[in-house]
């Protein structure tokens, strides 16, 4: 059916186009506005207290077969060496890419 642009409006309609859209978009966002809450209901935010946590952790002395790489300043396994400099600086595979 072909639409006539130049006809005059028919308010009744617009009004009621617009009531439909405003309907369906409020149905919309309260159904955005749950997945979101839900979501953030199980998001722990970083700068949170955690003063009441008892944080343990086992720290591993560095062992015989890891360097620390002195690029990065990570411990990384003997394997990971590319090369060491004239200063005797152990520089990680990573690094020397």
């Amino acid at each position: 059916m072909a639409q006539d642009y130049d006809a005059p409006r028919n308010k009744d309609d617009d009004q009621e186009a617009v009531e439909a859209l405003s309907g369906e978009s409020q149905n919309q966002s309260t159904d955005m506005d749950d997945d979101e809450t839900a979501i953030a209901e199980n998001y722990e935010l970083p700068g949170e207290d955690l003063s009441n946590e008892d944080t343990s952790v086992t720290v591993v002395p560095m062992q015989g077969d890891e360097f620390v790489c002195s690029e990065c300043f990570l411990v990384k396994h003997r394997t990971q060496l590319a090369y060491t400099t004239e200063d005797g600086d152990m520089v990680c595979k990573e690094c020397a890419a």
